[in-house]
């Protein structure tokens, strides 16, 4: 990559944003200019390590070859019809993604948390239709320490304050469950219950996995009960654990998965529910429905990433990468890390809260070239994109090692 000119220094643009931007986000203070596979450059030419892509947004890296091309391409033929029309991208898109996910039917999307929104409407009509709940008595059992999103209805089954607090009157319908609880979640789901919606791994609260069979259960106390369940796949599917998806690790078939981040390729947002033909069949014309969802260019995109993904090769390399990455952090507990949780090329990690909060010491990694982010307290995020080598992983490593070892 050659290095971006630009008339102002990323100082200058930072201050620039302060007064235009809401402050929704705190930012790490660098201003990216251009990247490429596990690389940005700030637009002073500072080139950084990317361990977090984009929150497994860019699992195929910056500017993925085959991706670019696909929305080269397409840019060139069509890029929206709205689903008023029909499209020649759409049809192959929705067939190769059922496929690669085990499910019948694909109901895309934009974002993350419009997927989870669709899934949330999908869930309770499902229960009206098919089930017989009474009209407007559909609950939704969530796990405590869930990140799904950030809308209305979303922040409403939330347990963190910091999305919650001053955005209510919050939507009624959901009960909360601690995650990892069989026990809690049977005592949770009656004859109203529409479905259990959970992370397989949960992000956001630190990347947290649960005890083995737990998943299982899951499937087997809804399968029971006669309730969907549903899984959100956004950050943890699409390759980042070593799987096409999460759940696959426990050899489980949900009723409904939500995709999003990676299935854009980091280049256009893309999401989708895909499940099971007598779920996603309760949905009839007018009741549900996106502008952009599964338009041209989208589905050109989502496409493509399919492709990456149907050869097995990049599920593959974030497991043997995994395995890197699991050695590494395990070598430094006890040397600044107090424990860590990994599945894939994805780790939450642990810092002594000694030697800083998990933003602090983002800071000092960045400075150090690697970018990675921080979550509650002392955790910090790695996720690299899928496309990272050994040499460049282990480098990251010796950088978190230093960064440690310097101290508060």
């Amino acid at each position: 990559m050659t290095a971006p000119t630009h008339p102002r220094t990323s100082d200058e643009l930072i201050r620039a944003e302060e007064p235009v931007l809401a402050h929704n986000y705190h930012p790490l203070p660098v201003v990216v200019a251009r990247a490429e596979g596990a690389w940005v450059e700030d637009v002073e030419g500072r080139r950084y390590l990317d361990m977090l892509a984009g929150y497994s947004a860019l699992n195929f890296g910056h500017r993925h070859p085959a991706l670019v091309e696909a929305a080269h391409r397409q840019l060139d033929r069509l890029t929206l019809t709205s689903r008023a029309f029909h499209n020649d991208r759409l049809a192959g898109f929705a067939e190769r993604l059922a496929a690669l996910t085990g499910q019948d039917m694909v109901l895309p999307m934009n974002t993350g948390a419009e997927a989870v929104e669709s899934g949330i409407k999908l869930a309770r009509k499902w229960a009206y239709d098919v089930k017989g709940v009474p009209a407007d008595r559909a609950t939704i059992v969530v796990a405590a320490d869930n990140f799904h999103g950030r809308t209305t209805t979303i922040v409403s089954f939330s347990t963190d304050e910091t999305a919650r607090s001053g955005f209510g009157p919050f939507t009624p319908g959901f009960r909360i469950v601690p995650y990892n609880d069989l026990a809690a979640l049977e005592a949770a789901v009656d004859e109203t219950t529409a479905a259990v919606l959970i992370e397989p791994i949960q992000g956001e609260a630190g990347v947290l996995i649960p005890d083995d069979g737990y998943l299982a259960g899951v499937r087997e106390l809804t399968r029971r009960a006669g309730c969907l369940f549903v899984a959100d796949e956004i950050q943890s599917g699409l390759g980042r654990t070593g799987r096409t998806l999460a759940v696959e690790h426990e050899g489980v078939v949900p009723d409904v998965v939500l995709l999003g981040k990676a299935l854009g390729g980091g280049i256009v947002p893309v999401s989708a529910v895909v499940g099971r033909r007598e779920v996603l069949g309760v949905l009839h014309p007018g009741e549900h429905g996106s502008t952009f969802g599964g338009n041209p260019l989208a589905a050109a995109v989502g496409t493509a990433v399919v492709e990456l993904l149907e050869t097995g090769a990049f599920q593959r390399r974030a497991a043997e990468l995994g395995e890197v990455l699991r050695d590494g952090l395990a070598a430094l507990v006890g040397r600044g890390v107090v424990g860590f949780r990994s599945r894939g090329l994805w780790a939450g990690v642990d810092v002594d809260p000694a030697l800083g909060t998990g933003r602090a010491v983002s800071e000092r990694l960045m400075r150090e070239g690697i970018l990675a982010k921080d979550t509650h307290g002392s955790t910090i995020r790695l996720a690299p994109p899928l496309t990272i080598t050994a040499d460049e992983l282990t480098s990251a490593l010796a950088s978190l090692e230093k960064v440690l070892a310097a101290g508060a």
